[in-house]
């Protein structure tokens, strides 16, 4: 009977314990940290979700941009920070769901070395080509590099836009050449420039360029065409079998405690359910998509892993 008493005094005792730390969390600044450039799409989105996280928490939320490495170097970083609830990291399927297969030796495990928090949605990618560029559609666009083989070259900043250039070479059997870049503004500004021909960009980092005029759209990634981009045509019109889904999400260090987990979640949703940050997501082409709970986001994460495992083998990719 004493051990039985001792034993529910200590589970009771960690619960309160754990209860007071999710009622007095957070009691100091919060660092969000992103994978990716500043300028990026992820950086966007991450600094309109924080804002908005600051003044709900009370506490500022500070974005810190560690990019490099396909996003290897943020991820890292916060794996290995301490599980406390004061350093997240806002991420992509590049970090937890494709470099799993791209990446040898790679030094975090996306399932392990993390606590999920929550989904924050969906950022669309586009094929853009230089404004001057003679093709008018992604099919004559197509024509062209396959009347050019080896002369037409794409950027690959982040791995959604690597698998997707991949897969679109693979299933219209063109022979272009990827060139890896740092970040996204990087890859931008040399494809205005006419030094490669072809990008997937995130269109948080090319809403801009594309409303302006300053480059031109050929085709969306997603199934559907989209509000944001009215009369671009997804890219599978042209490219039967093409479907790719790029998602964005926020998780902390394994270990994190449930009680801070499900808190940051549910302070997530009703930042994604305010119409101002609704609004300032629309304009780079961002659906909010939030999960429900910690739980939910991680086996939305286990299944991407899969998925993305599988894209990038038919895509034929080999892991560096």
């Amino acid at each position: 009977m004493k051990i039985f008493t001792s034993a529910f005094t200590l589970v009771a005792g960690l619960l309160a314990s754990s209860m007071a730390l999710s009622q007095t969390y957070p009691s100091a600044p919060v660092t969000l940290v992103v994978p990716f450039a500043a300028g990026s799409g992820t950086d966007a989105v991450a600094r309109i979700v924080a804002k908005k996280l600051s003044e709900r928490m009370k506490q500022p939320v500070l974005v810190d941009n560690k990019a490099g490495a396909n996003a290897q170097i943020g991820s890292l970083f916060v794996a290995m920070a301490k599980p406390d609830g004061y350093t997240l990291l806002m991420t992509t399927n590049t970090s937890h769901s494709a470099n799993p297969s791209l990446v040898v030796n790679l030094k975090y495990d996306p399932i392990k070395d993390f606590t999920p928090i929550a989904r924050v949605g969906e950022l669309p990618f586009a094929l853009v080509v230089n404004k001057n560029d003679p093709a008018k559609t992604l099919k004559e666009w197509i024509d062209l590099a396959k009347l050019n083989p080896g002369k037409f070259s794409y950027a690959t900043p982040n791995s959604t836009s690597l698998v997707a250039s991949e897969t679109i070479k693979r299933i219209a059997g063109l022979d272009v050449v990827g060139i890896p870049y740092k970040s996204s503004p990087q890859a931008l500004t040399d494809l205005i420039g006419g030094s490669i021909q072809m990008y997937v960009v995130d269109s948080g980092s090319g809403m801009g360029m594309i409303k302006s005029g300053g480059v031109r759209v050929l085709g969306v990634t997603t199934k559907e065409a989209l509000s944001s981009m009215p009369g671009v045509p997804p890219i599978a019109k042209v490219v039967p079998g093409f479907d790719l889904t790029s998602w964005n999400g926020i998780f902390g260090p394994a270990g994190i405690p449930k009680p801070i987990a499900n808190k940051l979640n549910m302070e997530l949703q009703e930042v994604l359910a305010d119409k101002e940050v609704q609004k300032a997501l629309s304009q780079l082409g961002f659906e909010t998509w939030p999960t429900k709970t910690p739980d939910e986001f991680a086996k939305y994460v286990a299944d991407q892993l899969v998925q993305w495992g599988t894209l990038i083998k038919q895509a034929g990719i080999s892991p560096e």
